[in-house]
């Protein structure tokens, strides 16, 4: 075993090595001992953070803005050293505090008849990959961003559905969900990467800590190769598929998430809280991130039973009468705490506004939600997202603006695609949202949408007919 001399701090010893890391993620400067880690992985002063762990942390504290603590274990030549990292949002850089310094036998994931075929680098693999046990991703490959067209640090501590999205057909999307709950290694999974829509398969061999226990994914991408057309490397390959979600395959879904779900909202809530006594604060953060991500995959099946609903040929709403502008202030009240949160004002209909307009109450207060949702998610601290109602001619129009950075004109077309995002780098949606919100306008033989600028902001416009403009149709051969 090769001996790390300056990593042996006495128990009593409380050393502590800083470092400082720009918010592009490049290390601006260190003590010496993280100086020597960070070169032995392939850095230095100057460059992106090259330790995967260190980056991770660094840009989870950057992403929510907080102080983020915990522990991490780190690889380094043949052994692996236990670790203590805070990383606190200092100005325009993060300041890193990393203690501990304790070497532990090094994980090893156990040996298997499938290692020599998922073993990524002698199989050529276009991308390697590695997860914590959570399955948010420590490290992805460098050179990633030049053949695939993502930013590999900004994906660092996300989720690696921000990197890749399985493209399964109902079979085999619920034997992933079954081998990854029961963190078991996968072969050549179906997916695509986000943002490019590139065919991929996914591998993935589990690790585990000294005490046995999963501790994450080391895994590889290839990209799909046509082999009936020669078997040139990045030729994508055709496979018919249907874009419908199955009926059952979501009311299945629905069954199995969402109780467990909303009981680890709750609980998480509980923690953060501090509702059955104190705690530390770090861990309290950790609970409301739980949270988040409850409330993040309990709106994810949602949208999956509207996804499934709105596809089919037969669905309809029934129109009735509605104040929209009624549902516009109920809409944004939802969204006040979240608005105040965010150190962004919301503007509504004035309370003695009415227009008239004929749909369905729940779908459009649903449409208006999300509107608002995004406008407040993607303004700028002390930013206003206006929300007005107004009638022009046979239309009863709701404009939801914003003061973001708005869309660029060739975004605009795609935004409102299934699982398009314009960054899908950053934290929000499923891509999903806009979608539904303008199949169910539709649906109440209305429209959804958008007026913006890069740079300039973005306007949502719904529209929905009014009583006249629906007893025209009636009256109409």
């Amino acid at each position: 075993m090769t001996t790390h001399a300056s990593f042996h701090h006495p128990a009593d010893d409380p050393a502590v090595a800083q470092a400082a890391v720009a918010r592009d993620g490049v290390l601006l400067s260190a003590d010496p001992v993280l100086v020597a880690l960070n070169t032995r992985a392939g850095g230095m002063i100057g460059a992106p953070l090259a330790v995967p762990q260190l980056a991770a942390i660094t840009k989870l504290s950057q992403r929510l803005g907080i102080i983020v603590s915990r522990g991490t274990v780190i690889a380094d030549d043949d052994v692996d050293i236990d670790l203590w990292v805070r990383a606190q949002p200092d100005g325009d850089h993060i300041r890193l505090a990393v203690s501990g310094w304790r070497e532990v036998p090094p994980s090893r994931a156990p040996a298997s008849p499938r290692r020599a075929v998922l073993d990524f680098q002698a199989t050529g693999a276009d991308l390697r990959w590695e997860t914590d046990a959570s399955l948010h991703l420590t490290f992805v490959s460098l050179d990633a961003g030049t053949k695939y067209g993502f930013d590999p640090l900004a994906l660092l501590g996300q989720p690696i559905s921000a990197m890749v999205a399985l493209d399964a057909d109902q079979n085999e999307a619920a034997a992933i969900l079954d081998a990854l709950s029961q963190r078991r290694a996968l072969s050549m999974l179906p997916a695509r990467f986000q943002g490019t829509g590139l065919r991929v398969r996914l591998s993935a061999e589990t690790r585990h800590d000294a005490h046995g226990a999963f501790a994450g994914y080391v895994g590889g991408v290839q990209v799909v190769t046509d082999l009936t057309a020669g078997g040139e490397r990045g030729v994508v390959e055709a496979r018919p598929e249907s874009d419908q979600l199955s009926p059952t395959f979501t009311a299945g879904l629905d069954r199995a998430l969402r109780k467990p779900l909303a009981r680890i909202v709750a609980n998480a809530d509980s923690i953060h809280a501090q509702a059955d006594g104190p705690v530390r604060h770090d861990y309290a953060d950790y609970a409301s991130d739980i949270a988040n991500a409850g409330r993040h995959l309990l709106a994810l099946v949602d949208d999956l039973v509207d996804l499934q609903a709105v596809e089919r040929p037969d669905f309809t709403l029934l129109p009735e009468p509605i104040d929209v502008a009624d549902i516009a202030r109920r809409a944004a009240g939802l969204l006040s705490v979240r608005a105040a949160n965010a150190d962004v004002g919301v503007a509504r209909p004035a309370f003695d506004a009415s227009i008239a307009a004929q749909g369905d109450f729940r779908r459009v207060l649903q449409i208006l939600v999300n509107l608002i949702g995004n406008a407040v998610r993607y303004s700028p601290k002390g930013g206003t997202v206006v929300v007005t109602a107004t009638t022009e001619g046979d239309r009863a129009t709701v404009t939801v603006a914003d003061e973001g950075k708005g869309v660029a004109l060739a975004d605009q077309t795609r935004i409102f695609e299934k699982f398009e995002r314009v960054d899908p780098s950053e934290p929000g949606g499923n891509g999903l949202g806009l979608y539904i919100a303008r199949r169910l306008a539709r649906a109440m033989r209305g429209d959804l949408t958008i007026d913006s600028a890069a740079g300039e902001g973005a306007r949502f416009v719904l529209t929905l007919p009014t009583q006249a403009a629906r007893d025209q149709d009636q009256h109409q051969p």
